[in-house]
């Protein structure tokens, strides 16, 4: 037997030892063979330099060999970095690095795993003694595969990691023309303005053609637990001469961070234009991992994919992988309950028995099947409620016949009662947070305080154990079957307590964070958990695939509502994107029906004071949620949003914004007039009818072939049934 041989077949236990003295030859080195590997949507490409694997490019399966094809080049496969190793790049990049450029390749091995393959690449440093593996994940039928890495410490000294990838993307575009044919999509994310698209040329994120290799990057990332604070976790490179778009997600529910950048030879002209994915590292997020001796490190997982097209096919193609790979089997993914919340221009979290009994009537009127009493529940009256977070009791002089008696009646009426919680947080004043130290958050031997509130650390037990009881309290006390779980607050760098590193304790306690929630829903399956982070402050896949709901803004100014749909729609499925319908006090039936369509393209979040609103908008109210209920909803949860107007700008009140989604036998298009001319053309044929609002006078018609609709006064919107 080979060395090669012999290497291949023997166990993590036996490598350690054995593999620094079984050097690559280099007659073994010629002797490893390109290969790639192909999913029935994919196809990855990968070569050998000197026993080192090198990852080529990523494409469509069957791209034609006659179109334009990627540049010839290639790149590390895994991108490693470890303290006290040199990096080839002067410049901040993290496409580099050591032991990541000496890995010795190992083994590769393929199996049947989940919804479909796995393959699994083996790398091994000499000099350190890591074991690198390379995980990829295909699910049939989606140009889409889910990628991390793992390395193991298989010597007798501490490995120090500053940065491991969970992902690389290689063959990009040309490595000296990338400006002339490259454009990132990135999308800005901000409170109450998420989810806003651009695209950009490299050049204009600071990657700049220089006729050698450039020294920075473009780039993108977050720091702490709002993993969307300002960007979402998720970008597309397309190439507009090869016509490909590649596009990722990374799954993680803290920091996270992305590069495009080139790479090449100390002093030669680079050739590769590539992209390193990944979570926390020590650069960006202070996130340095020591390896103790046998011990293993996990990068957090990455969706990567590749698709002939632009933007809305990568978004499509997003959308599948979501639902095949992410989704929670749970029956209100399917059912898309209405919901209505008695925050959003209503009781503006000031709840009493007084003023929620006569809003449960009107909301059941309207035909909403959850009603979720929003913050101050608990609260004293005139209490700062944010700041007393953490007991979860109820408030005795808001409920005098007790809360029971108030969710009863939601139910009596045919509705699931709910209840806000921020359940990872203690109130600056709160009873929790007297508890010690070592149930918070902890930088430099003081708690982490932010927005009046101490971080929960949910890597203690004690703590998960402490909240474990408050949800049993709510559910078998209360029967309450839906939780809006909000966020407040960013622990940006995270926790030095019991930890390597700051950003180290922070991916610890994420994880942490998320097995709880694995474990509540495993006791409670029909729960119903809205993952809210101020509204889109934690809109990520790692979260998703374990709630069921995401709300997506705080928004206030409902014509600005839209243009914040259409960019989340290509972040979150339909079926798991709330949106708020709130008609203000004294809205027509033009308000009315304007919020209501902008929330039936997905959930309906519906609010305001509907037991005081005028009759005329109380109609439209009504009369839209039977409509999403009858003609939309079994359609939400199989259809991919298309974009008829391309990605709106939410600072634009004349431009007007457009949104279609397609599901089997079924396509429908919202469209709204903001200030803007009252007649909106679009690149569509025709439509079969205005499903809603339709006693408003808004009227269908042809421009050139393309289909027009003209609305007679400013602010108003529709469906179309295509």
């Amino acid at each position: 037997m080979n060395r090669r041989a012999f290497i291949c077949s023997t166990g993590a236990t036996a490598m350690g030892p054995l593999l620094p003295a079984l050097a690559v030859t280099e007659a073994e080195a010629v002797a490893l063979e390109p290969f790639e590997w192909t999913t029935p949507d994919l196809t990855f490409s990968f070569s050998f330099s000197a026993g080192k694997l090198r990852q080529k490019f990523l494409l469509p399966a069957g791209y034609p060999k006659t179109t334009p094809q990627p540049p010839a080049s290639s790149g590390v496969e895994t991108a490693i970095h470890c303290s006290g190793e040199d990096s080839p790049d002067p410049g901040m990049k993290q496409g580099m690095g050591q032991p990541g450029e000496r890995l010795v390749f190992v083994d590769k091995k393929e199996e049947t795993a989940g919804k479909g393959r796995r393959l699994t690449l083996t790398h091994f440093d000499p000099v350190t003694k890591l074991r690198v593996e390379s995980f990829y994940e295909a699910f049939d039928g989606v140009p889409v595969v889910r990628r991390w890495t793992r390395a193991t410490n298989g010597g007798s000294a501490n490995a120090g990691i500053e940065f491991l990838s969970s992902a690389m993307l290689h063959g990009l575009g040309d490595g000296q023309r990338f400006d002339r044919e490259l454009k990132i999509h990135l999308a800005v994310n901000s409170w109450m303005s998420e989810a806003q698209w651009h695209a950009f040329r490299p050049s204009e994120l600071g990657f700049v053609e220089n006729e050698r290799t450039s020294w920075s990057q473009a780039s993108a990332g977050s720091i702490g637990s709002w993993s969307t604070e300002k960007y979402l976790p998720m970008a597309m490179v397309e190439n507009t001469r090869l016509g490909l778009t590649w596009f990722w997600q990374i799954e993680h529910n803290g920091s996270w961070y992305w590069e495009i950048s080139n790479n090449a030879a100390v002093g030669q002209r680079a050739d590769d234009v590539y992209a390193w994915l990944g979570g926390p590292d020590d650069l960006h997020s202070a996130a340095w991992k020591n390896l103790a001796p046998g011990a293993s490190y996990r990068s957090v997982p990455v969706a990567v994919g590749c698709v002939a097209g632009g933007f809305t096919e990568a978004v499509a193609a997003l959308t599948a992988y979501r639902r095949a790979a992410c989704l929670l089997p749970h029956p209100d993914n399917k059912r898309c309950s209405v919901i209505f919340n008695d925050y959003m221009n209503c009781l503006w979290a000031d709840p009493t028995e007084e003023n929620e009994l006569p809003m449960i009537e009107a909301a059941a009127k309207a035909g909403c099947d959850y009603y979720v009493i929003d913050a101050g529940w608990y609260a004293a009256l005139h209490e700062d409620w944010s700041q007393t977070l953490g007991a979860w009791q109820a408030s005795q002089d808001r409920w005098p016949h007790g809360l029971a008696y108030v969710l009863d009646r939601i139910k009596q009426l045919g509705m699931t009662p709910g209840l806000w919680l921020e359940p990872e947080v203690a109130g600056l004043r709160s009873q929790l947070a007297q508890q010690p130290d070592s149930w918070f958050l902890m930088r430099h031997g003081k708690r982490v305080l932010k927005n009046s509130r101490y971080l929960l650390d949910f890597r203690n037990p004690e703590v998960t154990r402490y909240l474990d009881g408050v949800i049993d309290r709510l559910v078998h006390d209360y029967g309450v079957g839906y939780v809006k779980m909000d966020y407040n607050v960013d622990s940006l760098q995270g926790t030095d307590q019991n930890a390597d590193s700051l950003g180290q304790g922070l991916l610890d306690h994420n994880r942490a964070l998320l097995a709880w929630l694995e474990g509540l829903l495993k006791r409670y399956p029909a729960l119903v958990i809205e993952n809210c982070g101020s509204g889109g402050g934690r809109m990520d896949y790692a979260m998703l695939s374990r709630l069921q709901i995401q709300s997506m803004t705080d928004q206030e100014d409902y014509l600005k509502l839209p243009a914040i749909l259409v960019g989340a729609s290509a972040a979150v499925l339909p079926e798991q994107l709330a949106i708020w319908s709130y008609p203000l006090a004294k809205a027509d039936a033009d308000q009315a029906s304007f919020n209501l369509v902008t929330a039936m393209m997905c959930r309906v979040h519906q609010s305001g004071r509907l037991d005081a609103i005028s009759a005329s908008a109380l109609l439209q109210v009504t009369n839209g949620i039977g409509i999403y209920k009858e003609a939309i909803r079994d359609h939400i949860p199989h259809a991919v949003p298309f974009y008829p107007l391309g990605m709106p700008d939410v600072t634009n009140r004349n431009a007007p914004v457009a949104l279609g989604m397609r599901a089997p036998g079924w396509t429908a298009l919202a469209v709204w007039r903001l200030e803007g001319a009252d007649t909106v053309e679009l690149p569509v044929e025709a439509a079969k009818e205005i499903l809603y609002p339709v006693d408003l006078g808004i009227e269908l018609g042809t421009v050139e072939g393309k289909l027009s609709v003209r609305f007679p006064r400013p602010k108003m919107a529709c469906i179309l049934r295509l």
